[in-house]
Parts: structure tokens; C-alpha cells; sequence
């Protein structure tokens, strides 16, 4: 059997697959996100040791005994400083926090940082992180031995050692992602030193073992534990999204349209991802929009009802009506590249009601999405088959718009997780294994099609979206 954690934002699970990839036994438990001021985002590293505890605790004894490897997934471009005796310096700064935004654009604005990461430095990164800790805590930056991401700080807890793999690392602009190595140029340039950043190993490898207290503790073996990947990496290992052609869209708090590429085609001016992916030699990109099922969950909230119920009112598909809805409620990345940008509503009329708002929202994030995919195009990554997943997929009515405005076929799989533990968990068989595979695709269980009556409709839709887009981006 193989257990896969996956290190979550809001909640820690861990997932176990016997020898068929069938899941035998799973465990979360919740995590919450401290925003002292405006644009802060941070967890206690602590608190993540915690969860892992007590996930561990609730796994059935019986399991526990039969893993033979452990796989990390988990959020990524986190910032968690160490002192020289593993301590934090502080909480973890986490992907969605935007304090250094001045620090970002101040690096992207230098060339060689696009010209070795094959990235934008946004601000979620991790690197401006420690530029804004260099500049506003220069006490704190001094005492920083080591810079782990979020997952890695529980491996160290698990293994030892300070470890990460290629797919968070990418995240980091701290690689030189071509080389899937650290950039000597970059680190100098941030004040920072190889020796304050993790041995790198391939999200299939071997990391290292699990310390013999750990696996006594909580009645394990003292297993391998695999590189593992950033949590849509880790995904894309799930679905088996791993060869050129494939990708899969993701609904969650934030969306992701992710791409599997046979090669390092960085194209940073298009605001897509190009990082390394979990597999040896492989590489993906990705489309990356801040605000998905959270943008529907802020409009439930102002009318004092939930997603679920919003959705459910909705009949048949329609055409998009004359209300837009601009998802950037916390800035954006893709194709925008902005973290100060701010969505909108728009063509507002006395016939709009909530149903109309309803519609507006659920084609505003599938338009942002459209956006996604044609900057992945202007890079030359095609899309073939697409695996949709995310609590978004609940809803037929958002499904049905998304393969509309994509105009391409949607496929749910057939199966209740194949996240970032599932794919975390194959990771791991295959260290233990050296068998790649392991990763094949899911069954589908659903396909959603484009519909052909509608797709004109969307597709000027969509241009409108733009021209508001640009509009927005200008005001103040």
C-alpha cells in the first residue's frame, strides 16, 4: 500500500492505495488561514504538523502497516524561514498573500529573472516573499538558514532532511527551469546562498526515509518517502495528465487549466506557468486565475445563500446575457499578470436579477478560463483531452458554459479523488516501484459537450469579457 498527503490551504488529507490504485483508507482534518492585515495571508507551520498527526492517528492500524512509501503533494510558493536549528522565523507567507507586490514587479522588470525561470515573478511567488522580508524585517532575513516550501517543511518533519523536488521548486523563481536546478545568479541576486535552499530530487525519486520515530509512533514501517509535487502537479499525476495533448481543468477556490508539454517552451510574457513537472524530463504549463469557486462563493454571499442553491435555480444552458462579470476579485494572473486589478460587474439593467447574476458569474470565470487557454495557444502547447475536477464540477449548468466557451469536450473521471493525495500516493509507488506506469488516465465517467447552438454566442461574449477586461486593468 502507498499513502499520499497532501498539504491543502484549507485542510491536510491523506490517502492510501493498495497495489490496484484502489483507495483502501483516507483522513483530513481542517486548516485555517490568518489574514492580519490587508493582502496577508499566512499559516503556522505548526499547525501543519498538527493536522499530519492527526491524520496519521485516524488511518486504520491495520494499513498503516502495510505502506510501503509515502508521497508529498501540497500548495505551493510558500515561505517558511528556518533558523539554524529548524525553527520558524514566523509564520508561513502563503501562495495568496500580495504584500510583495512592489518586490515582484521590481524583479520582473530585470530580465535575466524571465530569461532563467521562463516566469513572470508574480507576487504569490516565493522569492519577492523574501525580498519584502529583506527589506521591511532585515533582523528576521538575517537569521535565515533555510527557505523551505509548505510541504517540504513536513517533510523535514517525516524524513529529517531539508528536501524538495522540481514541480514546487519551479514555483519558487529561485530555478533555472530548463536545468530543473537552483540559479546560483538568482539566489546572489536575492542575498541568498545555495546552502539556505533544499536538496533537489524528481517528484519520483526517493527524498529520503522516515525518521524511526515517526514510524513508531504512528505504527508504520520505516518507509521511503518520494520527492511527491506542488499540489497541481501532484494532480496531474492523479489523472494521469503527464504526456503532450493532455490537461486538465481545475474548479476549485482558484482554477487552473494545466497542460502537460513534451518540452521547455517558456513563453513568460503570455503570464502562463511554465514549471517542471513531477515526472523525469517532462515539463507543464498552466493557466492560473486567482478567483473560481470563490468567486461564486462571494456572490452567494451577497445574497445570503450558498453556490449549491445558486446553481441549482438554474435550468437549461442559455446564451450569455447582457451582464458581465469580471472574476478578478483579488487581482489576477492569467493573461492579466496584475495583482492590483479588481473585478467587476457590468450592464446592470432593471431585468437583472439573481438568476441573470447567477449566469454572469459562471461565464465570467469560464471566460477567464477562455483567456487561459489562448494564452497557452501563443505558446504552442495544444490541448487534446481535457479532465475537468474541482468542486465546481458539481454543477452540470457550469460544466455544460466551461466546455461551451473552451470548445472543447469535458471529461469528468470516474472516480471520487483523484487530487493532489491520489497523485501524491502514485508518486510514491513508483519510487518504491521504479514502474512509471502507474500513471495512466481514469475511467471517464461523464463527457460534457461543447453546445454547437451556443458556441457563436460565447465566443462574442468572451470578446466583450475582454474589451471590460482591458478596461478594468486601466482603471483606478
Amino acid at each position: 500500500m502507498y499513502l499520499g498527503l497532501d498539504l491543502g490551504t484549507s485542510g491536510l488529507k491523506a490517502l492510501v492505495i493498495d497495489g490496484e490504485q484502489n483507495v483502501v483508507a483516507q483522513a483530513s482534518a481542517a486548516l485555517e488561514v490568518s489574514r492580519p492585515r490587508s493582502g496577508w495571508s499566512e499559516q503556522d507551520p505548526a499547525h501543519w504538523i498538527d493536522a499530519c498527526k492527526s491524520v496519521l492517528r485516524a488511518l486504520p492500524a491495520t494499513v498503516k502497516r502495510e505502506v510501503k512509501a509515502i508521497g508529498l503533494s501540497g500548495q505551493m510558493h510558500g515561505a517558511v524561514m528556518l533558523d539554524a536549528s529548524d525553527t520558524p522565523l514566523g509564520p508561513c507567507i502563503l501562495w495568496n498573500d500580495t504584500r510583495s507586490a512592489v518586490q515582484a514587479d521590481a524583479m520582473d522588470a530585470d530580465p535575466k529573472w524571465r530569461e532563467i525561470t521562463g516566469n513572470i515573478v508574480f507576487p504569490g511567488f516565493t522569492a519577492p516573499k523574501l525580498a519584502w522580508v529583506r527589506e521591511h524585517q532585515p533582523q528576521v532575513f538575517e537569521r535565515v538558514a533555510k527557505v523551505l516550501l509548505p510541504k517540504d517543511y513536513l517533510r523535514l518533519w517525516l524524513i529529517g532532511e531539508h528536501v524538495s523536488e522540481m514541480s514546487d521548486a519551479a514555483g519558487t523563481s529561485w530555478l533555472e527551469t530548463s536545468k530543473r536546478d537552483w540559479s546560483d545568479t538568482l539566489l546572489d541576486e536575492a542575498g541568498l546562498s545555495r546552502g539556505q535552499m533544499p536538496r533537489l530530487v524528481e517528484g519520483s525519486d526517493i527524498s529520503g526515509v522516515l525518521r524511526a520515530e515517526v514510524a513508531s509512533e504512528f505504527g508504520f514501517s520505516v518507509v521511503p518517502v518520494a520527492g511527491g509535487g506542488g499540489d497541481n502537479a501532484a494532480s496531474a499525476i492523479g489523472m494521469g495528465v503527464a504526456r503532450a495533448g493532455q490537461a486538465f481543468v481545475s474548479l476549485g477556490t482558484s482554477g487552473v487549466l494545466f497542460a502537460a508539454s513534451d518540452g521547455y517552451r517558456p513563453a513568460p510574457e503570455t503570464a502562463v506557468h511554465t514549471f517542471c513537472h513531477a515526472l523525469p524530463r517532462t515539463w507543464h504549463q498552466m493557466g492560473v486565475i486567482l478567483a473560481c469557486t470563490d468567486a461564486l462563493n462571494w456572490a452567494a454571499g451577497l445574497f445570503g445563500t450558498t453556490a449549491k442553491a445558486m446553481t441549482d435555480e438554474l435550468g437549461a444552458l442559455q446564451a450569455p446575457g447582457r451582464t458581465r462579470f469580471l472574476p478578478y476579485l483579488g487581482g489576477e494572473r492569467t493573461p492579466l499578470a496584475s495583482a492590483s486589478v479588481r473585478g467587476g460587474l457590468l450592464g446592470l439593467e432593471h431585468a437583472t436579477d439573481k438568476s441573470a447574476v447567477t449566469r454572469a458569474v459562471l461565464e465570467g470565470v469560464c471566460f477567464a478560463f477562455a483567456d487561459c487557454r489562448d494564452a497557452l495557444g501563443a505558446t504552442g502547447t495544444r490541448i487534446e483531452r481535457v479532465f475537468a475536477v474541482g468542486g465546481g464540477t458539481q454543477s452540470d449548468y457550469w460544466m455544460k458554459a466551461l466546455a461551451t466557451a473552451l470548445e472543447v469536450p469535458l471529461m469528468l473521471p470516474d472516480a471520487a479523488d483523484l487530487g493532489g493525495a491520489f497523485g501524491a500516493a502514485r508518486l510514491a509507488m513508483m519510487a518504491a516501484t521504479d514502474d512509471a506506469l502507474v500513471v495512466g488516465e481514469p475511467a471517464v465517467a461523464r463527457i460534457f459537450e461543447p453546445d454547437q447552438t451556443l458556441t457563436g454566442a460565447f465566443r462574442e461574449a468572451h470578446e466583450s469579457h475582454r474589451k471590460a477586461a482591458e478596461f478594468l486593468m486601466d482603471y483606478p
